[in-house]
């Protein structure tokens, strides 16, 4: 409590004058930083106002004593007022965003994935549009064992799968396309020239008409469509490039006629349902009957994984509020995305899926180009840098690494700029005692309110949160809250504690629960305590509610402070 009143009287220190004496300054200074000596008197402001809304700001990676941890005053210090010995406490709040990254050739080996882990990987990611079952098989053993031997960590396994892809045929060569020249595609397999290539797709014909864009690899090359026969669509290349085997085609505005799910997909399917992979990416979703398809042959399955459709055609944002509804959350696909919308409008269809999933509960991920330059640059561009922290603050669950871990030549930089950047602006982003209101859909438990009051309630004390759970619900609707600290969720089933490394602000932990309430309790803040993750006399709250009752009654919900 000491805490959230100092940090009240600091922050209206710097929001009352908009300036600190020395004396003042001195006391929000971590070891190591020098005194304040801005050359322009509105600097010291500056400063002084975010290290009032951040408590303390992690001023460089130095400062940062862990990597996916970010430090505060000790709550001593703040009791005296006095922080002369300069003192910065034990780490305990782990960044909140999570990252998803590609496996690929670059990271496919055991050394690698255990350093991604490392430098903060919560999501593996299998593109299921390259590679075998054999190469993707070898990754998911490679995981699981990291799970089996990791004490304080776990890594979720996501499989995207390939989708109804529209992709040029082989080329002997690639070809160089200059504007105006005239250029063929054709449904006929086999062909490759200097002036003609095959299309996989034998409706494409049919689905392209006189006056449309055609996009290779999401824009890097455009052509207009000036005629077409009964196989083949005759182009004028608009903006040119090199054209290389396999390239993804994309028209301005429209979306393939083919269904979301391939029989490829089937395949690939049925291979994560024999692995128990965690959640399935499925591409190119239009409407939500996929999705009820794809649930309802899961359930024939008895798998529990879960469906975060990827929304990166134009056909799926008139049916996006049904789609959401229909699945576990979503995935804000931007190249294709941008590539069968104008791109203008991709910024604010991210917003707008992200506000979606938001007020469903549901989980969100960003992907597509957040560090493209790092495929081939070891530090990224300043609007990349921008790019993640929107995506942070818009309230998204998840950031994702495509090509840059996938056959990047810095994977485990790559990952380290979005760990910094996210810890950073979520450092960044003002911590209230309120909670957004509660929403109309989660009106229909108890448990829902349980866990509104929860998060405000561990918002006004300044506390993490322990929770208990077999399902994954009630820590997936305390982060839906967005609570300041960090959600500690415990449960037995190590299922569940893969699912929950996807959720905004949730640090699951699995532990064998005792038949008696309290020992659970006891063990589980001691593993805390014990981990480095919270200290001794430090308060936390601790919530009982859940559909699923867990050492109570069903309809006895409760929540608790405890001392550690």
């Amino acid at each position: 409590m000491a805490q959230v009143v100092a940090t009240k009287l600091l922050h209206n220190a710097f929001i009352g004058n908009g300036s600190l004496n020395n004396k003042q300054t001195e006391k929000i200074k971590p070891r190591g930083i020098g005194r304040i000596t801005p050359s322009h008197p509105r600097l010291l402001s500056v400063t002084a106002r975010r290290a009032s809304v951040t408590e303390v700001v992690p001023f460089t990676p130095e400062d940062i004593p862990k990597i996916g941890e970010q430090g505060y005053l000790s709550e001593e210090v703040l009791r005296k007022g006095d922080s002369s010995a300069g003192v910065w406490s034990k780490p305990v709040v782990k960044r909140k965003t999570k990252i998803v990254c590609t496996i690929g050739p670059s990271t496919d080996t055991k050394e690698m994935i255990w350093k991604l882990a490392e430098a903060g990987m919560n999501v593996a990611r299998l593109n299921m549009s390259h590679g075998d079952h054999a190469s993707h098989q070898k990754v998911i053993d490679l995981v699981k064992e990291y799970n089996a031997q990791s004490k304080d960590n776990v890594i979720a396994i996501m499989l995207d799968t390939k989708g109804p892809e529209v992709r040029s045929g082989d080329l002997p060569q690639p070809v160089n396309l200059a504007s105006g020249q005239e250029f063929t595609f054709t449904i006929k397999r086999g062909v490759g020239t200097a002036d003609c290539v095959s299309v996989n797709y034998d409706d494409f014909v049919n689905d392209v008409e006189a006056g449309d864009m055609l996009l290779v690899d999401g824009g890097m090359m455009s052509l207009l469509v000036k005629s077409k026969t009964e196989d083949s669509v005759k182009c004028e290349v608009v903006d040119g490039g090199e054209l290389k085997s396999r390239r993804h085609l994309n028209v301005r505005g429209k979306s393939a006629t083919l269904p979301s799910i391939t029989e490829k997909d089937w395949d690939d399917i049925k291979f994560g349902v024999d692995n128990q992979v965690d959640f399935y990416a499925v591409s190119f979703v239009k409407d939500a009957e996929v999705i009820h398809e794809l649930k309802n042959y899961l359930k024939s399955c008895g798998a529990d994984i879960q469906v975060i459709p990827k929304i990166e055609s134009a056909d799926s944002i008139p049916n996006l509020h049904s789609i959401i509804t229909a699945s576990d959350g979503a995935m804000v696909a931007r190249g294709d995305l941008g590539a069968e919308l104008p791109i203008e409008e991709v910024p604010l269809l991210q917003e707008e899926i992200i506000r979606t999933c938001r007020s469903m509960g549901k989980a969100v991920i960003v992907a597509t180009n957040m560090l493209e330059s790092m495929i081939v640059h070891p530090t990224p561009t300043r609007a990349e840098v921008s790019d993640i922290a929107i995506a942070v603050r818009e309230g998204a669950d998840a950031v994702m690494l495509s090509g840059e871990t996938a056959h990047g030549k810095f994977p485990l930089k790559a990952v380290n700029v979005m760990h910094t950047v996210s810890l950073r602006t979520e450092s960044s982003i003002m911590s209230g005692g309120t909670v957004s209101s509660l929403n109309q859909a989660f009106k229909n438990h108890v448990s829902e309110m349980f866990a509104y009051h929860a998060t405000s309630m561990s918002n006004t004390l300044g506390t993490s949160i322990v929770v208990f759970t077999r399902t994954s619900n009630m820590a997936v609707l305390l982060s839906h809250y967005r609570p300041n600290g960090t959600i500690f969720a415990f449960t037995d089933d190590k299922r569940v504690q893969q699912k929950l490394a996807l959720y905004q602000g949730v640090c699951p932990i699995y532990m064998e629960f005792a038949d008696d309430a309290e020992e659970t309790f006891a063990n589980a803040l001691q593993v805390l305590k014990n981990q480095g993750m919270m200290k001794e006399g430090e308060h936390v709250a601790l919530l009982q509610s859940g559909r699923q009752p867990i050492w109570r009654f069903q309809s006895t919900h409760n929540i608790q402070v405890r001392k550690v």
